[in-house]
This record gives C-alpha cells, sequence and structure tokens, in this order.
C-alpha cells in the first residue's frame, strides 16, 4: 500500500522541488525504523539508505521510502513560537522603574510570582523576565528596608539631646543668688 506524501512525483510540481540535507535525515530515519522492525533485509536497507543519501528532489526520496508505513517526507510545518506572558513584561518592567519612582518594589514581585505561576501552568515564554522582574523586585524593597534603618541608626546616634525642659515647660527656675 502506497502512501500519499502530499507531493507529486511524476510531474513538474513540488515532487521536483530540491530536498534538503533534513529531509534526506528524515528518510534515513524512516529506513533505520523500517529495518530495525524487519521490514526491509540488510541488502534492501542499504541499497536505500545509498539512493537517501544520494537523493537530490523529493520525488527520489518518495521513491525510497514509498512503500514503509507512516512515511511523510514533505517540509516540516513549523509551529508558531508560545506568546510572552504579558505578566512577566509587566514585573521586569515594574523591577526596572522602581529605582527611578520607589512605587513599583511590590508589584514587580506580586506580577513576577503571578507570571511564574502562568508559565508552569500554559507553557508561555518570559520565565526568565518573570525571574528578572522578582529579583529586582526583592533587591529593590532590601535595599529600601536597608536605607530605613539606616536612616533611623543615623537619626538616634547623631539626633540632638531632648532636654526635659523643652518637652516639658514649666515655670523659669528661681534666679541664683549673689554672691557676698
Amino acid at each position: 500500500m502506497a502512501v500519499s506524501h502530499g507531493y507529486p512525483a511524476a510531474s513538474g510540481g513540488r515532487g521536483q522541488m530540491r530536498a534538503a540535507d533534513a529531509d534526506r535525515d528524515r528518510a534515513v530515519s524512516f529506513l533505520s525504523t523500517a529495518y530495525t522492525e524487519g521490514r526491509l533485509t540488510k541488502d534492501e536497507y542499504d541499497a536505500r539508505l545509498e539512493a537517501a543519501l544520494s537523493a537530490r528532489t523529493y520525488a527520489d526520496l518518495d521513491h525510497v521510502v514509498t512503500d514503509l508505513p507512516g512515511t511523510r517526507l514533505g517540509p516540516v510545518p513549523r509551529r508558531a513560537p508560545a506568546p510572552t506572558n504579558a505578566l512577566a513584561i509587566a514585573s521586569l518592567a515594574c523591577g526596572l522603574t522602581q529605582f527611578m519612582f520607589g512605587l513599583t518594589t511590590i508589584p514587580a514581585i506580586v506580577l513576577g510570582h503571578m507570571a511564574r505561576h502562568q508559565i508552569k501552568r500554559t507553557g508561555e515564554q518570559g520565565a526568565g523576565m518573570a525571574l528578572a522582574g522578582l529579583l529586582l523586585g526583592w533587591a529593590g524593597f532590601a535595599l529600601g528596608v536597608l536605607a530605613i534603618l539606616v536612616l533611623t541608626v543615623v537619626v538616634v546616634a547623631h539626633g540632638a539631646p531632648v532636654h526635659a525642659r523643652a518637652v516639658f515647660p514649666g515655670p523659669p527656675p528661681p534666679p541664683a543668688a549673689p554672691a557676698p
């Protein structure tokens, strides 16, 4: 039973298109599978292998594998790349802008965690951007906490002494007696 390959073998159409190395490699793979399954003898395998490696067109490759089940040697259809997760992009943007505006630290962290969860579930792209947004968000958070601690230590260590009179004003003290 012959398998249709989706291109005319003898006409001037797609069967006369030149085959690429990847097409020849797929044909060799089919031949190897057929040989290991016992569909081809050693002599048939050697002859077809030589023909597949020297094939110039799809029609030449079709002739080598047409009687084998499951063979289709046309160009491999390309899948569109997975889209990039929008939350990952937003997390990275918030992580980068936090050093200018300071208000985007928490959104960078939250969006990064949400993006990583969605990427694991959907298989979208952007795991690196989500991780970078998370790292930048946590770094900004740590720097903010550190700045608050340093400022607190500086104020406490170098602050003006607090006088009871300044805090609780009362009547002025009596004047000192003159010395005799």
